[in-house]
């Protein structure tokens, strides 16, 4: 009898990340409160383990492994790399608020690395049961996660909003699927879209499937009118996990939109195109019009979440190569924008405080002119301000729908888009023209003084030269 080898070649940074979870699972359980370094560093290892495992290990043509459940291409490639170094800049970011409040423990590391694995399976997932593992083995991390400061009511109250909704929106999209399934007979996304292809005729039923998915990606990404739990599980759970929640989880949800809408539901275009319209118009608008009303910033930067969804929005229901590849770019950029925004928010905190509204932020300058300019370097380019990436990447997506004819959905987000600017503006204004309120010094670490600067510094550097990572983005999405 003949056994196939299974070809582990392109899944050993899954292995590897699986693994190095369970070590420091392991280990934590025998270190001394003295020795909590060791996890975080172990993390960080991991972290670079799996980059160069990635990098090192890129086949040279698309390659499909586990009977068509795995799939590694350059989309995944590119993502999976963007992945690490966002978890790891938050973990970075995180370390001191954590040792501050009495969270610095293994669990936190732990839960992070396997709601990664989530990210990495649903990246290269190319069947609907390894999306949906994926998504839960994440969403599940994250659940967790948001909940690890028990003695918070807020934090507590946050993961049960976070777990009910978002049980509801997983078994929304499992439905979706599982008509899906009920038609073509094949749960591949190959196959699915083979059999949409050879059945033209949009029955009822297949717009009934195409809506539940639609509603499922919908929750994921936080796009109104399922955006109801990003304001209170950004605002309730701990700075540290909503750092995280808010930048890599949206590489994996892009990358989950890619794989069910474009590759599975490509055939479908012209129904799931209108529905992405709706979401897209209405989320700039609520984004941008609550985010003014809001004197927390984290909740600020939540609604501000919600309207740069609508932005991603634009360039995947164009429906074309550029438009997916516009919309990757604005993706990964705000990951790093999001990660920067929050993990100022990080800094200012100390132990007993929380720098949480936005009055917090005055006289940043005068209490330390980089941390002020770099937090305004974020704060211009979420708002589209030139010469930062930001600029660019709504540029590239506004090009996207006025491209396909779209001429009035452009002209609506650069409207909405303007809205937006005035509360980014307004923290660049609390911070160079108010007097401080809370004088005390910022201390920070060596690292945590380089990640910030790398941070700040990239939204500029990538606005000057957005070239290579628009290049990236279009081979990743042609590949």
């Amino acid at each position: 009898m003949n056994i196939p080898i299974l070809n582990l070649t392109p899944v050993i940074p899954e292995i590897l990340v699986l693994s190095m979870a369970c070590v420091v699972l392991l280990a934590d359980l025998y270190l001394k409160e003295s020795q909590r370094d060791l996890a975080y560093w172990l993390t960080q290892a991991t972290l670079l383990a799996a980059w160069v495992a990635t990098f090192v290990l890129q086949p040279e043509e698309r390659l499909l492994v586990f009977n068509g459940l795995y799939v590694a291409d350059t989309l995944a490639y590119v993502l999976k790399l963007f992945i690490y170094v966002v978890v790891a800049a938050v973990f970075v970011y995180s370390r001191q608020y954590l040792k501050d409040r009495a969270l610095y423990r293994g669990e936190f590391y732990v839960l992070g690395l396997f709601a990664m694995l989530g990210m990495m399976v649903m990246v290269s997932a190319h069947n609907f049961l390894s999306i949906y593992l994926g998504l839960e083995l994440l969403s599940l991390s994250l659940y967790a996660m948001v909940a690890i400061d028990r003695d918070s009511p807020r934090a507590s109250e946050a993961a049960m909003k976070y777990f009910v909704l978002g049980a509801i929106a997983s078994g929304m999209l499992l439905y979706g699927m599982s008509i899906l399934y009920g038609l073509s007979g094949s749960l591949d996304i190959a196959e699915v879209s083979q059999y949409l292809a050879q059945h033209t005729g949009h029955s009822v039923v297949l717009i009934f499937a195409v809506s539940f998915v639609i509603v499922g990606l919908a929750f994921k990404l936080g796009a109104v009118p399922f955006h109801m739990w990003v304001p209170d599980v950004y605002h309730g759970a701990p700075t540290a996990v909503t750092v995280f929640i808010s930048t890599a989880p949206k590489i994996a949800a892009f990358a989950m939109v890619m794989r069910l809408l474009v590759e599975a539901l490509g055939g479908l275009h012209a129904d799931w195109q209108q529905m992405l319209v709706l979401l897209s118009v209405l989320s700039m608008a609520i984004g941008n019009v609550i985010a003014i009303a809001q004197t927390n910033i984290k909740r600020m930067l939540a609604y501000s979440t919600i309207s740069h969804v609508g932005f991603i929005l634009l360039g995947l229901l164009s429906g074309t190569q550029e438009g997916y590849t516009a919309a990757m770019f604005y993706t990964l950029v705000y990951s790093i924008m999001a990660a920067g925004g929050f993990g100022m928010v990080l800094l200012l905190s100390r132990k007993g405080f929380e720098a949480e509204n936005l009055e917090d932020f005055k006289g940043l300058n005068d209490r330390n002119p980089w941390l002020a300019l770099m937090m305004m370097l974020l704060m211009f380019s979420m708002a589209g301000v030139p010469p930062t990436v930001g600029f660019y990447a709504k540029l590239s997506v506004l090009q996207s729908v006025v491209n396909v004819d779209m001429v009035w959905l452009a002209v609506y987000a650069v409207v909405f888009a303007l809205v937006g600017a005035f509360y980014y503006l307004r923290v660049v204004k609390l911070m160079y023209f108010d007097s401080p309120q809370d004088k005390t010094p910022i201390s920070q670490s060596w690292d945590v003084s380089v990640v910030v600067s790398g941070n700040g510094l990239a939204v500029l550097l990538l606005g000057i030269y957005p070239g290579g990572l628009m290049a990236l983005c279009a081979t990743a999405i042609g590949g």
